[in-house]
């Protein structure tokens, strides 16, 4: 084996974990894949043989490319982000998971905390991405940020703040989501608008995403309150025809796949046996990137 294969045997032993780390920064798996093929082309010109901790390295490389893609955006965004925009879902069947091992897969993260962490600033969210979720030591993060050790340990902070007040609770067990998640299908299929009152928070608030060229009943919108939601679920009871259960970033979700082309995703978060939240991804462009589930290819 040439050195040059064994280094790329060690990357691929971290590519999991880096790819982790970028969707959590970026909420985007295209731009998480890109930001891991560019933390392999840095180590392709770096000396390897000097790098004492490879994962560590990795990671900070990882963390550095992300930062500037967040920065990059924010100087190329005129508006800021939508209400209505909803990060890539992460999509598996619901079969054959084991709860347990759920928790601990490295995409295991809501679209709710992703949401948030989309309106946090570029350093504020390297902060707490690297160590909340990874626990990079804010001594490693600073150079990346150009702050003291401090000053980074205050972006966390702050960012923890944000994160804790804007984060909904949410039904940790997955009987009870697809219990939930099944009761709201078939209440849509039958178009029983009190059995879906029933099943939405009073507050309850719905994201859809479709995209920048999507017009008319079915462009994206946000809208609060579970009258309101209830008549956008009756509106589109004809997609519910077709749906099926799958998970959504390790929570039960709801994808329309006819013949494996992924037309749009919901994934929602539930307390106290009703849905707060409702999160779909209808975008056309961004869904062609998606893997349908294997049971719905």
């Amino acid at each position: 084996m040439t050195d040059s294969e064994e280094l790329a045997g060690r990357f691929e032993e971290h590519r999991g974990h880096l790819k982790a780390v970028a969707y959590r920064m970026l909420g985007s798996l295209a731009e998480a894949e890109d930001a891991v093929q560019e933390a392999w082309l840095r180590l392709g010109r770096a000396e390897a043989d000097d790098i004492r901790n490879l994962g560590g390295w990795l990671t900070t490389v990882t963390g550095r490319v992300c930062l500037d893609v967040l920065r990059s955006r924010t100087a190329r965004r005129e508006e800021p982000m939508g209400d209505a925009f909803v990060p890539d879902p992460v999509l598996r069947p619901l079969s054959h998971i084991d709860p347990a091992e759920e928790v601990l897969h490295a995409d295991a993260v809501g679209l709710a905390l992703l949401v948030v962490l989309e309106n946090l600033e570029p350093a504020e969210r390297l902060a707490f991405v690297l160590h909340d979720m990874f626990a990079v030591p804010f001594d490693d993060i600073a150079p990346i940020v150009e702050r003291s050790a401090a000053a980074t340990r205050q972006l966390a902070s702050r960012a923890r703040r944000r994160v804790r007040g804007a984060t909904p609770a949410a039904e940790p067990d997955l009987g009870r989501q697809k219990e939930v998640l099944d009761a709201f299908l078939a209440a849509s299929r039958a178009g029983d608008f009190e059995a879906l009152l029933a099943l939405l928070h009073p507050d309850v608030v719905l994201r859809a995403d479709s995209g920048a060229l999507v017009r008319g009943a079915a462009a994206s919108k946000a809208v609060q309150g579970a009258k309101r939601v209830a008549e956008q679920a009756l509106m589109f009871a004809r997609f519910a025809q077709s749906a099926e259960l799958v998970l959504v970033n390790g929570s039960v979700g709801v994808v329309n796949a006819p013949g494996g082309h992924v037309q749009s995703v919901m994934g929602v978060t539930i307390a106290d046996g009703r849905i707060t939240g409702m999160y779909i991804l209808a975008d056309p462009e961004r869904l062609e990137r998606l893997e349908a589930p294997p049971s719905h290819r």
